[in-house]
């Protein structure tokens, strides 16, 4: 192909700003929570919009919404896309933007009559950003849930996701029938914002990633003696806060000597009981977030944190107990999907920057049931979850282009 394919932007700019005020707020944030009003109005919007584009329309039993072009059920597909759920408060682009690229690369697709060996698929997964659990579409697409694991699954407000689903008409028994064999598919492709500084530094369009960082994540809690902060001296306290305190202080340490270069650990919420200002905490708990891009290494930090808790616990007399929330393992991308990328980006006059990921993404999950790649485009100052959330619209051009003629080699 000696001319390289392009997107109808002004139609992909339009459907990006009218997507960004469904289920916006006052204060400007998005919530578009999975299974929400908001997440729903969404929904509605982006099946109307496959509609019109005179794509077949699938929803699996998982609720993830199929555009289909090239479809006959026999011949495998090339899939595209990501989430339109969001975080509460959030921009508009995490997510969104790959499943509104991958549409409009099915739509200029066909309007191009191009002769294609296989079908190509844009999706919408559900629940990626975990009001249930996160990733939940790619999954149920890729059998990894059991009946069991959505029994269980419940909103930090206790709402069931068989509840949420059952509320919106959609039967939670027929996740498990979403599951999609390998052979159905030829290759998974999804185009997201960096969500990271790294590519707007350096001045860079388009993002190449060469792998998805692994995490485990924990919520642990230290349990001493609540007492009184005035009559206890300090030699015969056990105070879970200091607990937590040293621990914290051992983070960098214990990534500089069992971690790598991309090893990262994050204490994001901690609770204090009884949390009086007179009285010494009897317990914390905290969450744990740990990522890296290798599971050897995820292995050795995991052994590593678990030995610094026990140690200080030992010291200060506290008790101690953890429970995992959840562990996704490291993945690499696909090399021949990358120099597909590589390709396509330079036909289009762009070098793009080979990274890695270091939030976890479908492609993570997809990559266990078929080859799988991933483009990047900037995030402006780095910003995401947030409504400061803005990539160029240069930059969307130039990734919708590098997506639409990555698809085109994949699937022709």
């Amino acid at each position: 192909m000696k001319t390289p394919l392009r997107v109808n932007f002004k139609r992909l700019q339009a459907d990006v700003e009218t997507l960004a005020y469904i289920g916006r707020r006052a204060d400007y944030g998005l919530y578009r929570m999975a299974f929400s009003k908001g997440d729903q109005a969404a929904r509605e919007w982006f099946q109307e919009r496959i509609h019109e584009a005179g794509l077949d329309l699938y929803i699996d039993g998982a609720a993830n919404i199929h555009a289909r072009f090239n479809w006959n059920g026999e011949r495998p597909s090339v899939m595209t896309g990501s989430h339109l759920d969001t975080v509460p408060g959030a921009g508009h682009l995490d997510g969104a933007l790959g499943v509104l690229v991958g549409l409009e690369c099915l739509r200029r697709l066909k309007e191009l009559d191009l002769s294609l060996r296989y079908a190509v698929e844009a999706i919408a997964f559900t629940d990626e950003e975990g009001r249930f659990g996160g990733l939940l579409g790619s999954q149920a697409i890729s059998g990894r849930l059991t009946p069991e694991t959505i029994h269980n699954a419940r909103d930090l407000d206790g709402i069931s996701l068989s509840q949420a689903m059952t509320a919106q008409g959609l039967n939670p028994a027929d996740i498990l029938r979403a599951r999609r064999k390998p052979e159905s598919l030829i290759a998974f492709l999804e185009l997201h914002i960096e969500q990271g500084p790294i590519l707007e530094r350096q001045g860079v369009s388009v993002g190449v990633v060469e792998g998805i960082v692994g995490l485990f994540k924990w919520e642990v809690t230290l349990k001493g003696t609540a007492n009184h902060a005035g009559t206890t001296p300090m030699d015969m306290r056990q105070d879970a806060l200091q607990g937590l305190a040293e621990f914290a202080g051992e983070i960098t340490r214990i990534l500089e000597e069992n971690g790598g270069p991309r090893s990262v650990a994050t204490i994001g919420r901690v609770e204090v009981f009884p949390g009086a200002a007179n009285v010494i905490p009897g317990s914390v708990k905290f969450s744990l977030d740990v990522r890296d891009t290798e599971a050897i290494i995820l292995k050795d930090l995991t052994h590593a944190f678990r030995l610094a808790l026990s140690a200080i616990a030992r010291r200060r007399e506290l008790m101690f107990e953890f429970e995992v929330l959840s562990e996704i393992e490291p993945i690499k991308c696909d090399p021949g999907i990358m120099e597909t990328i590589f390709n396509a980006a330079r036909s289009l006059g762009v070098e793009p920057l080979q990274m890695p990921s270091g939030a976890a993404h479908d492609t993570q999950i997809m990559a266990t049931l078929t080859r799988a790649g991933m483009i990047f485009v900037p995030s402006q100052g780095g910003r995401s979850h947030s409504p400061a959330e803005w990539t160029p619209w240069e930059d969307i051009e130039t990734g919708a282009n590098v997506a639409l003629n990555t698809l085109y080699q994949l699937a022709h």
